[in-house]
C-alpha cells in the first residue's frame, strides 16, 4: 500500500507540476511574453463574447471582485482586455478581450487542443476508456472536495 501511495502521490504532483509548465512554456512566446498563466486563466474566463460584467468573471474564476479589478487593469494596460460601461445600465463594467486578447486566447486553446490530441494518440480505444474513467472519479472527488472545503 505505501509503495502505492508514494507512486499515486509522485504521479499526481509530478503531473500537476509539469502541466503548469509545459502550458507557460508554450503560452509565453516572444510575441506574449508579458503574459502570466494567471492571465491567460482570466482571459480564458472571459472568453470570446461580446462582454461580461466582472462579477460573473470573478464567480467563475472564484476570487472576489476587488482581486479581478487589479489583474484586469493590468490586463487592460497590456492590451489584451478591454473595459466598458454597459448601454443598459451604466453602473456595470463589461469587460472584454481585445484583439490581442483574441489572438493569446486562440493560441492557449490551440495548445490545449494539441495537448489531448497528443494524449488520445497515445492510447488504444480500451486504454482510453480506462483513462476516462479513472480521470473522470479523479476529477469528481477534488469536485467534492473543492465543495467540502467551501462550506469549512
Amino acid at each position: 500500500m505505501e509503495n502505492t501511495y508514494e507512486t499515486l502521490n509522485n504521479l499526481l504532483v509530478n503531473m500537476f507540476n509539469e502541466i503548469m509548465t509545459i502550458e507557460e512554456k508554450a503560452l509565453i512566446t516572444d510575441e506574449f511574453s508579458n503574459i502570466s498563466i494567471t492571465d491567460m486563466h482570466i482571459i480564458e474566463a472571459i472568453g470570446l463574447g461580446n462582454g461580461r460584467n466582472m462579477s460573473s468573471v470573478a464567480k467563475d474564476l472564484e476570487i472576489t471582485v476587488g482581486t479581478l479589478t487589479i489583474a484586469i487593469n493590468n490586463l487592460v494596460k497590456k492590451g489584451y482586455v478591454n473595459r466598458n460601461r454597459s448601454t443598459k445600465d451604466r453602473r456595470v463594467v463589461l469587460i472584454s478581450l481585445s484583439n490581442l486578447g483574441v489572438k493569446v486566447y486562440n493560441h492557449h486553446k490551440m495548445f490545449h487542443k494539441n495537448m489531448i490530441q497528443d494524449i488520445i494518440n497515445l492510447l488504444d480505444d480500451e486504454e482510453m476508456n480506462s483513462f476516462l474513467k479513472a480521470i473522470g472519479g479523479i476529477n469528481e472527488y477534488f469536485q467534492k472536495m473543492k465543495n467540502k472545503n467551501a462550506r469549512i
